[in-house]
């Protein structure tokens, strides 16, 4: 779908509050971007901006569920993208798009092609605004410093100049640095409601105010350099909650890999023209040679092969196809060129399929509220309340007290607005803002030294919470490749690999490796579907199946997988036996997971005596063969309806939906991009103990995050009430809070030492 330049006219209340401006210009007509789905239903795709967390998607979805003839709605976190259907001619497309804008969104046609390629324009802003905040807070302290240390014998000139150079600094760069605080803000009240940079927007605008005028009228202090640390503080929070969650890119996006950008179309006059993929329409005849991705669903008309099938099905072994036979979008052609017939558009291919299923995963996922979203929740009613009850009461209470009889002085508006100001500083969210995002990227750090990356912001927290280990076979719980096994004559072995040289075939590219650096045979004959053959020595030469090379050789049943049959001249026919072995800490891995009281069940797409082999050598007790993508969704969907946390390990694409679907997922190194893309968590090597380690970790950063989340309220529920009855200043509440935010950091930092008890 083609992308639009003129954005919507949005103003978006998440708490980034990095939006576009309230004026921009607004789409004319979406109607030309509705397209008619299979059920008969119209649909639209916006790629909404702004949106961040859990109840942006709740209030997205349920505005524009709630249109008249609107029957489902979903709108994907990660890529923005809002999906909606609904009865023919119930509504306008422009309703939507309407609805969308009034909340304060951007939303534009989704293009994901643009998506894919965006840059993090928030994130630069964010730490561009973080720079200023600590240029400035750094500055501002060479003359904050001589002002506390020689308040009493400082003359009113020299300390006025010293407050009138940390003026000029600090207002600028502050109202600067604190633009995301302040958009935020604005937008939810515009909203009718409330957020956590309300109380920040306030305090930062209070204590700058109040210290201009102390400035102005000659008071002893101001409160510049509380203000720009406080900015400090909270943007470092902001900016790592920020680089967490965009590493969570799309698996989605990733699929648009697997398809390719054109297809080699047949016109009626036999030219082959290369097309834009999304100009493929059913019935249409593609021409497809050695080594092309198929592009769309179709039917073999003219030729035959073999294709790799591994990335939908987790099948080692190449399947062979001809004429008549389906083939699916993201199915390799390894041998002969051949005629298909396209049967479905780009936009209903089997990759694209997998796609909706992947973001239908994700969308889900998203809807979970972490830990510090369910304490921020608690968090701005209290605080808003405390420091509202303050000023009235500091204005009321001290006429009230006289006129009984009890002697307290009567501070004023200043004094009321002073101790209401320090109310809201020293229970600034800081030490809340950084008691996630510190842990997650003190623990993140130490896996990613083990080789393991974290994507996902709140990955670790379920990872803490899994309680079920769903496995892969295929390249998971195996390394994933063929490799040649038992006991082979060399010299056989060089001549057989003499041919293998000519083939892409993965058997073939086994026995390669296996023979190491050779010459390839000359004049190589490809037999699509049955193997290979030429001239060595004078005498003729075969490889591949038993049928074609070595027709008279019997079957002793003693090897149930793929094999390659080598047959030169009179001599004796050889049999070269091919296995995907396990990864070497495979079955170590099972058992520290049930060690830890976790179970283990493995689900692939390979033939039933190769998974029944795997598990029993894994000792997996529970496994399954020949699942398709949507039978791993419906497993992990009724784990999940029994209480439990599955944990989803696989690589191929077959398992890239049930990656996004699953409570948490990991994927290996050497996985295709969607499934990277789709998992919370990606490890190097050939090992699955990175896995293990992982998970010990999670539930070891789970307890540092609730020992931090802990000492905030604890914190707060002190602080408070010293603030409230007028016992600190702006300046020390802004002190008090910096020093809980380097409590919260150093207790995220006992993650990184390995060798002591946490």
């Amino acid at each position: 779908m083609a992308a639009v330049p003129a954005p919507l006219n949005t103003q978006h209340g998440c708490p980034s509050g990095l939006g576009p401006p309230a004026d921009g210009p607004r789409l004319a007509d979406p109607s030309p971007f509705v397209r008619r789905e299979k059920d008969g239903r119209d649909s639209l795709e916006l790629l909404v901006k702004g949106a961040h967390c859990a109840g942006c998607i709740r209030k997205i979805e349920g505005a524009v569920r709630a249109l008249p003839g609107v029957e489902n709605t979903r709108l994907n976190l990660t890529t923005g993208r809002l999906f909606a259907s609904w009865r023919p001619g119930a509504l306008a497309p422009r309703a939507i798009v309407e609805t969308v804008g009034r909340l304060g969104y951007e939303a534009l046609p989704f293009d994901p092609e643009a998506s894919r390629h965006s840059k993090d324009e928030t994130g630069r802003d964010l730490l561009i605004r973080l720079a200023v905040a600590g240029f400035a807070m750094m500055n501002i302290m060479m003359f904050s410093v001589p002002v506390w240390s020689g308040v009493g014998e400082m003359g009113e000139g020299a300390r006025g100049l010293m407050h009138w150079v940390s003026a000029l600094i600090a207002l600028p760069a502050c109202l600067y640095a604190a633009q995301p605080f302040f958009r935020s803000a604005a937008a939810a009240l515009k909203q009718r409601r409330a957020n956590m940079d309300v109380p920040i927007s306030l305090g930062v605008i209070l204590a700058l105010s109040i210290s201009v005028y102390e400035t102005a009228s000659g008071g002893p202090h101001a409160y510049f350099d509380g203000a720009s640390m406080l900015l400090f503080f909270l943007l470092i929070g902001r900016y790592l909650d920020h680089r967490l969650r965009h590493e969570a890119r799309s698996a989605a996006q990733d699929l648009l890999a697997l398809q390719a950008v054109t297809a080699q179309r047949l016109d009626p006059d036999g030219v082959v023209r290369a097309v834009a993929l999304r100009d493929v329409a059913p019935g249409d005849r593609l021409h497809l040679a050695p080594g092309d991705r198929v592009p769309v669903d179709g039917v073999i008309e003219q030729g035959a092969s073999e294709f790799d099938k591994a990335i939908l099905t987790g099948e080692t072994a190449p399947a062979p196809a001809g004429a008549g036979d389906a083939i699916p979008a993201g199915a390799v052609n390894l041998t002969r060129p051949l005629i298909m017939r396209a049967t479905r558009a780009a936009a209903e291919s089997t990759v694209a399929e997998l796609a909706r299923l992947i973001e239908a995963g994700e969308q889900a996922r998203a809807r979970r509220m972490r830990i510090a979203d369910k304490a921020a929740s608690l968090y701005v009613p209290v605080v808003h309340t405390l420091a509202a009850l303050t000023f009235i009461g500091w204005l009321a209470a001290p006429p009230l007290l006289r006129a009984w009889g009890y002697d307290i002085a009567d501070l004023g508006l200043r004094g009321a607005l002073l101790n209401a100001v320090a109310v809201l500083i020293i229970t600034c969210p800081c030490a809340l803002g950084l008691a996630v995002p510190a842990v997650q990227i003190v623990a993140t750090a130490r896996l990613f030294r083990r080789g393991v990356l974290v994507k996902s912001g709140d990955a670790l927290e379920r990872l803490a919470q899994a309680d079920y280990v769903v496995l892969d076979k295929t390249g998971t719980l195996t390394l994933g490749r063929p490799a040649l096994v038992g006991a082979v004559d060399a010299a056989a072995l060089r001549e057989a690999a003499s041919l293998a040289r000519a083939s892409h075939h993965p058997l073939a590219r086994a026995l390669v490796e296996a023979a190491g650096p050779g010459r390839p045979a000359a004049e190589v004959i490809e037999h699509p579907g049955q193997g290979l053959e030429a001239s060595l020595a004078g005498a003729p030469a075969r490889l591949g199946r038993r049928a074609f090379a070595a027709p008279e050789a019997g079957d002793d049943g003693a090897h149930a997988g793929p094999e390659l049959w080598f047959k030169h001249g009179e001599a004796a026919p050889i049999r070269f036996r091919f296995e995907d072995k396990l990864r070497p800490d495979a079955a170590a891995a099972v058992a520290a997971f049930r060690a830890r009281g976790i179970d283990v069940e493995l689900l692939s797409g390979d033939r039933p005596e190769a998974v029944e082999a795997a598990a029993r050598a894994a000792g997996i007790a529970t496994w399954r063969a020949s699942v398709s993508p949507q039978d791993k969704i419906a497993r992990l969907a009724a784990l999940a309806a029994a209480g439990r946390r599955p944990l989803m390990i696989g690589d191929g694409l077959n398992d890239a939906a049930a990656l996004a679907a699953a409570h948490v997922s990991a994927a290996p190194g050497a996985a295709i991009g969607a499934s990277q893309a789709a998992a919370d968590l990606v490890f190097q090597g050939e090992r699955l103990s990175p896995i293990v380690e992982a998970l010990d970790v999670a539930r070891k950063a789970e307890r540092r995050v609730i020992e931090n989340l802990g000492f905030s309220a604890l914190y707060n529920l002190i602080a408070a009430p010293i603030a409230i009855f007028g016992f600190v200043t702006p300046f020390i509440a802004a002190f008090a809070m910096s020093s809980s935010s380097l409590v919260v950091t150093l207790n995220a930092l006992r993650l990184r030492e390995k060798g002591r008890s946490q």
